[in-house]
């Protein structure tokens, strides 16, 4: 017995010159279960599963200042994982220095 699940959502899509295509994306899953036990009806089953939600793909172009703003949150993201790890590794190299001084680091 074979059976196939098929979902298939609707799709409308949207390009930079505002040409519209309506399509749908699917997928598909498959069941094999072997008749020798007698219990499975033999045959190829279909099952369609239609999404009542509809995708919408819009192509945009996005502001010279907001990528100018991506990139500021990047290099300060960069900036701020640097000097954590650079205050941790200060912060151990003194503590060990510390534990050393009194005897207490092997």
């Amino acid at each position: 017995m074979c059976q196939y699940f098929i979902k298939v959502v609707p799709t409308v899509y949207t390009d930079i010159r505002g040409r519209v295509i309506h399509s749908n994306q699917y997928s598909v899953t498959e069941h094999f279960k072997s008749s020798e036990l007698g219990a499975a009806v033999p045959g190829v089953f279909f099952f369609y599963d239609i999404s009542p939600i509809k995708v919408n793909f819009k192509e945009e172009h996005i502001p010279f200042l907001h990528f100018l703003t991506n990139i500021c949150a990047i290099i300060g993201g960069i900036f701020t994982i640097a000097g954590i790890v650079d205050s941790s590794i200060y912060y151990g190299q003194k503590t060990i220095k510390k534990k050393m001084e009194i005897g207490k680091y092997r």
